[in-house]
């Protein structure tokens, strides 16, 4: 005796003012009676903060009361009985009819570490107050609404950068600091989620061989805890442009896919925040690197040189 929710899009991805149609499918060996199914969607922020990243007083917080979005219930048949056997129930419900004034603030989903932003519909049998009520739970994906979205930029902006020991603020080994190296390149900042971020990075000069050469997508998730703010800043994916010591002078081109759930348009709300960035982080040949091969790449290291920039994320048409 089951029942599940099956959604008319594979990918379940929806926007706020498009329908969301379905069906509830339901396996008994026998007929049974219920008092009613209904459609319930649901929508929340949920907000943590873990003991590293913040102070005593925030971690007896632990989690933050979440941040609701939407919780919305819609009735889809009246008591009655189902029949024994498999039987398939279309549904369809709107988070934000057409004709809506808009009040109602739909953030994209995005699972981060300390912040989530997930929207689940739930469908429920009724069976009264001497049987278990059935219930099927399933997340979907919501995007925002294709008439609010940005045109695309015809040339995305480009930024241009370098790296030398002179930029960097942490100590480096010894014969980097002696020695000379200088890495330019240009990025673009500006990034729609459907497209990669594009750039190109060139080693000018290095008389210390190079390991390799990674850019670092992270995120950064603010939470405000009663006056104060809880950052917290983690690796979201990790791209490698070059393996081994690269040739000088060479132009290395840069393209970095955005994952889907792990990304989202830049936020910029009240109660929390939600940031990226990207690093370009030049690895020396070294001893020390060895001894240390899974270091949190976060983490200025000897034989590490790196430069940290800003990424603005947006959906476009």
């Amino acid at each position: 005796m089951s029942i599940e929710l099956k959604l008319s899009r594979s990918n379940r991805i929806y926007c706020p003012n498009e329908p969301i149609d379905g069906k509830i499918i339901t396996k008994f060996p026998s007929s049974i009676s219920h008092q009613g199914i209904r459609i319930t969607a649901t929508g929340t922020v949920n907000l943590q903060v873990r003991g590293g990243s913040a102070g005593v007083i925030e971690s007896l917080y632990g989690v933050v009361k979440p941040i609701p979005i939407i919780s919305k219930t819609f009735d889809i048949r009246s008591s009655g009985r189902i029949s024994s056997g498999t039987t398939e129930i279309p549904f369809s419900v709107t988070l934000r009819p057409r004709g809506h004034d808009g009040s109602e603030i739909f953030y994209e989903t995005f699972h981060g570490a300390n912040i989530s932003i997930q929207y689940l519909i739930t469908a429920d049998l009724v069976r009264g107050y001497l049987h278990k009520s059935l219930s099927a739970t399933m997340e979907f994906i919501v995007e925002s609404d294709k008439a609010n979205l940005l045109q695309a930029p015809d040339s995305p902006e480009m930024v241009s950068f370098y790296i030398t020991r002179d930029t960097q603020r942490h100590p480096l080994l010894p014969e980097l600091s002696s020695g000379e190296f200088r890495v330019t390149g240009k990025i673009c900042t500006q990034s729609s989620l459907l497209d990669p971020i594009n750039g190109e990075v060139t080693v000018e000069s290095s008389t210390v061989p190079i390991n390799s050469i990674d850019i670092h997508l992270l995120r950064i998730e603010s939470i405000l805890v009663g006056e104060k703010t809880v950052t917290e800043t983690s690796v979201i994916q990790t791209t490698q442009i070059a393996d081994g010591d690269v040739c000088r002078g060479m132009t290395l081109p840069i393209y970095v896919i955005l994952p889907r759930l792990l990304t989202c348009p830049t936020i910029f709300a009240g109660p929390f925040s939600i940031e990226f960035q990207f690093s370009v982080v030049i690895s020396f040949q070294s001893e020390l690197s060895k001894l240390q091969p899974k270091a949190d790449p976060r983490t200025p290291r000897l034989w590490l040189a790196m430069e940290s920039l800003p990424l603005r994320l947006f959906r476009t048409k």
